[in-house]
C-alpha cells in the first residue's frame, strides 16, 4: 500500500504550514478544505479544533484525535538595536536554537530571522562547555533599531523554525512538526477512507489545537462530542537510533508499523479491538507500555464527562521536538488502515465496559 498523489500532496501542504500552538489557523484551513472533499460535515470550533464527520446520527460516537499544533517561540522583547528576544511555545530544546533560520509570523506577514549568539571565538573557555538558554540568545531580522524592526514584527508575534518536509532513503520523510501534524494527517486520512464505506458508527476526525500547552484542544472537543470511544493518534519515541535507553521506552524501530500502548490510559476493550484489527488484516504493529497517563490526547479524551473509552495509536519518531524528526510514510500508511479498519468493524451500538 503506498500513499495516493492526493494524500501525499495534502501531507507536504500541512507539514510545511506552520503551526505553533495558539496559531494553527493555517493547517486548519488546509485542513478544513480538504475534509470538506468527502466528510457530511466540517466545522470549527471556538479554539479552533476542525472536525469532520461522517455518519453523524449513529448511535455510537467514535472520536479520532490528531494535534495539529507544534512548538515553537514568541516574541517578548525588542530592544533599542532591533534584536529579538523570545520565549518557548511547548517544550522546546535550547541546546537546538543556536545558528537556526526561524519565520516570524506577523500581521504583516512572513519575516527571516537568524537566532543569533556569541562566537565561539570571543568566548571564555567556562563558556564553551555551558549550554545556552533561551534567555542568552536573539533573534536578527537584519533591523537597524528598535523602530525598524517594530515596522515588521510585534511583541507576541509567533516563530517556527524554516524547514520543510523532505524524503530520504527507504520511505523515511523529514520534517520539523512531525508532531503531531503526522497524526493529524493519519486521522483525516482514515475517516476519508472511511466515507468511502459507510460505517455503522458516527465517526468525528478532530484536528485538536494547543496539545503541546496541556491537551486544550482534545479536552474541550471530547466535552463537545461526547464520544462513546476516543482514538489519539500521535507520535512515539522511535529506540533505534545510537544510544536509546531500549530498557526505558522498549523496542521500536521505524518502519516496523504503529505503535499501540498497554497502560490504564488505554481501554481493554478499545485496546483488544485495535490488536486483533491488527492480526486480522496483517497491519503491522509495536506495542509500548504506559504505567501513567500519556502525555497526549488520549489522556484528555479518557476523562472528558463522565468517560470515554481511549486508545492511543503512535507513529514511530526519531528526533522528537527537533526540527529533524523523522517517521516512515510505510507506518504512516498501516496507522491510517489501523484506525480505517477498526472502526469500520465497529457495531453499530458498542458496548465498551470492561468485563
Amino acid at each position: 500500500m503506498a500513499l495516493a498523489k492526493q494524500a501525499l500532496e495534502f501531507l507536504k501542504l500541512v507539514m510545511e504550514s506552520p503551526s505553533p500552538s495558539g496559531f494553527e489557523q493555517p493547517v486548519q484551513h488546509a485542513v478544513k478544505a480538504y475534509m470538506k472533499e468527502f466528510a457530511d460535515d466540517v466545522r470549527v470550533d471556538v479554539h479552533g479544533n476542525c472536525m469532520g464527520v461522517v455518519n453523524e446520527g449513529a448511535p455510537t460516537r467514535v472520536m479520532l484525535a490528531g494535534h495539529m499544533d507544534e512548538i515553537g517561540l514568541m516574541i517578548t522583547h525588542i530592544d533599542g538595536e532591533g534584536f529579538l528576544y523570545f520565549a518557548a511555545v511547548g517544550g522546546v530544546d535550547d541546546a537546538l536554537l543556536p545558528g537556526l533560520r526561524v519565520e516570524i509570523h506577523g500581521d504583516g506577514g512572513v519575516v527571516t530571522g537568524v537566532i543569533g549568539k556569541k562566537p565561539i571565538h570571543l568566548m571564555e573557555p567556562s563558556e564553551r562547555d555551558k549550554a545556552f538558554k533561551v534567555k542568552d540568545l536573539w533573534i536578527d531580522i537584519g533591523a537597524r533599531d528598535q523602530k525598524d524592526a517594530e515596522k515588521a514584527v510585534a511583541v507576541g508575534d509567533v516563530i517556527t523554525v524554516k524547514s520543510s518536509f523532505e524524503a530520504l532513503r527507504n520511505d523515511i520523510a523529514l520534517s520539523r512538526g512531525f508532531d503531531d501534524r503526522i497524526g493529524a494527517f493519519v486521522v483525516v486520512e482514515a475517516l476519508r477512507a472511511l466515507a468511502k464505506r459507510k460505517p455503522k458508527v458516527a465517526v468525528y476526525a478532530v484536528t485538536t489545537v494547543q496539545e503541546e500547552l496541556g491537551l486544550r484542544g482534545a479536552r474541550t472537543s471530547a466535552y463537545s462530542i461526547d464520544p462513546h470511544a476516543g482514538i489519539a493518534v500521535d507520535v512515539g519515541f522511535a529506540s533505534d537510533y545510537p544510544g536509546a535507553e531500549k530498557k526505558q521506552i522498549g523496542t521500536v524501530k521505524l518502519g516496523d508499523g504503529p505503535i499501540l500502548h498497554r497502560g490504564a490510559n488505554i481501554n481493554p476493550v478499545l485496546g483488544e479491538l485495535l490488536v486483533s484489527t491488527a492480526r486480522k488484516k496483517r497491519i503491522p504493529y509495536q506495542v509500548q507500555a504506559e504505567p501513567r497517563a500519556t502525555g497526549t490526547d488520549a489522556n484528555a479524551i479518557q476523562v472528558s464527562r463522565g468517560g470515554v473509552a481511549a486508545a492511543l495509536v503512535s507513529v514511530p519518531n526519531r528526533y522528537m521536538h527537533t526540527p529533524v524528526e523523522l517517521v516512515s510514510l510505510k507506518d504512516v500508511e498501516n496507522a491510517i488502515g489501523l484506525l480505517a479498519e477498526t472502526v469500520w468493524a465497529m457495531k453499530a451500538k458498542m458496548d465498551f465496559v470492561p468485563r
